[in-house]
């Protein structure tokens, strides 16, 4: 039988992982951005990987995805500060183009050799339910057969969780700009089912 004292502490794996050399993406990426929320949290939200802004403060969730994110929870009357946020893969992938530093999406290696990072943070944080942001994320814990488009916004049974997938909030900013606000309703919509399951 599992007791407290044998489940992870979330300081001492943000500790460890900031060390992580488990695949080779730690090598051009500025820090491990590791996730962040209380330990008490009842929902934990998995996005893909950090971007550039996250790299370079080391916090999930920083940059402009980010902000659309927090205006999304807003409005489906989630408060953040009760979110543990973190993402499948702990260092940003991505290809230089000039200065620029352009995200790549991670490969199922990088997901593999991040698991055991994720995996801790479930085990420590014990949330209620659980929400993934985009298809990487989605796959990286349902497998290679998890469709967004078929399972967006529905409560689905993953390991003992309840599971609402949804996009990724990057993917509103990559969007039309005239279609953004059917999008962000559309994320609203599905963060609102997510926080039926608050206990």
């Amino acid at each position: 039988m599992t007791t407290v004292s044998d489940l992870p502490d979330l300081d001492e794996l943000r500790r460890e992982a900031a060390g992580c050399t488990r695949c080779e993406l730690y090598e051009p990426a500025t820090q491990t951005v590791f996730g962040e929320g209380p330990p008490s949290a009842w929902l934990m939200m998995v996005g893909e990987q950090p971007g550039d802004r996250e790299d370079v403060e080391g916090a999930p969730f920083v940059g402009p995805a980010g902000r659309v994110l927090d205006k999304a929870l807003e409005r489906a009357g989630i408060d953040r500060s009760e979110v543990y946020v973190t993402n499948a893969v702990k260092h940003f992938r991505f290809e230089r183009q000039g200065k620029r530093r352009i995200h790549k999406t991670p490969g199922v290696t990088h997901i593999r050799a991040c698991r055991h990072w994720l995996d801790g943070e479930l085990a420590a944080v014990r949330p209620a339910a659980l929400a993934t942001l985009g298809a990487v994320a989605g796959k990286a814990l349902m497998g290679s057969g998890f469709a967004i488009t078929k399972e967006r916004g529905k409560v689905l049974e993953w390991e003992g969780h309840r599971l609402v997938p949804t996009v990724h909030p990057s993917s509103i900013l990559r969007g039309p700009p005239e279609a953004r606000d059917e999008a962000l309703d559309a994320l609203v919509a599905d963060l609102r089912v997510a926080a039926g399951l608050r206990p």
